[in-house]
């Protein structure tokens, strides 16, 4: 794994990854097929055709299908808003994401997240398990319990990591409503990265995640101060604004100022299902 980095050079790192994704020339290479709307990996090259040795997933709203209760033509727009939140409040958590014209007209381009070979295959191995269901261990927070295939009971837990509660905090104030174990991975640098933020900032209630818990837990120190950051960025304003809706605007406010005046993190909802189908 390659060593970490400190805090000045990934935000000089993005930076650099934002004016790649918005001056290179795109080309589709592949289709991320697990994907319910039409997603694609794409080389990032020079104007000349030479290859920047960079990569990243081009959505374009034409392959977004219809949902009931998000407008496909702002799933693009959404996810560059989830990355400008995540930046806003100082967590690193969304990679760098803008919007573009490519191959198949305007969409989100998000930096292809960098993993090591053997965690392709299960980006969210070590983040979000299956475990059998007597086990007790404090490095794991269980969510749900089931039965596997053999009738076996277990419970589908997450990590007790502070990066990773990080992303609960997000999602709560980004009101997601697909966080999915399969959304999460770790990086080359090992840095915690989440993505897939289309369903994201609706105005109406919709948190759905793999991420319960820490259900109820009180906001650490670290927390606050990170959300009254990104309270004070949607006060002066950080690019949302440009992106959605003004009710959705004014929802995501009222979020932040909810999660600072309990202090708590929330509760599952008892008048709807509260995980993404499926969990992974």
């Amino acid at each position: 794994m390659v060593a970490d980095v400190g805090p000045g050079q990934r935000d000089l790192q993005d930076r650099q990854d934002l004016d790649l994704l918005s001056r290179s020339r795109i080309e589709v290479v592949g289709r991320l097929v697990e994907a319910s709307n039409v997603t694609l990996l794409v080389d990032l090259l020079e104007d000349d055709g030479r290859p920047t040795g960079r990569q990243a997933v081009y959505k374009p709203d034409r392959g977004a299908r219809p949902l009931a209760d998000f407008d496909p033509a702002t799933l693009s727009r959404r996810e560059v808003a989830a990355y400008l939140v995540s930046r806003a409040a100082g967590w690193d958590l969304v990679p760098p994401t803008l919007l573009r014209d490519g191959p198949l007209g305007p969409g989100s381009v998000q930096a292809w997240v960098e993993q090591d070979e053997g965690r392709r295959a299960d980006p969210s191995a070590g983040l979000v398990e299956v475990l059998a269901a007597d086990v007790e261990d404090p490095a794991w927070l269980p969510v749900v319990q089931g039965e596997d295939q053999t009738g076996r009971a277990v419970v589908v837990a997450h990590a007790d990591r502070e990066d990773l509660r990080a992303v609960a905090v997000l999602d709560v104030v980004l009101n997601n409503a697909d966080r999915k174990a399969a959304h999460l991975t770790v990086d080359v640098h090992g840095r915690l990265r989440g993505f897939d933020h289309g369903l994201t900032l609706h105005a109406d209630d919709k948190l759905r995640t793999v991420l319960w818990g820490w259900a109820g837990r009180p906001l650490t120190g670290t927390e606050r101060a990170d959300l009254r950051r990104l309270r004070a960025a949607l006060d002066v304003g950080c690019g949302v604004e440009d992106l959605l809706a003004e009710e959705e605007v004014l929802a995501l406010r009222a979020r932040v100022d909810a999660v600072l005046t309990s202090g708590h993190l929330p509760l599952p909802p008892v008048t709807r299902y509260p995980l993404p189908w499926p969990l992974w």
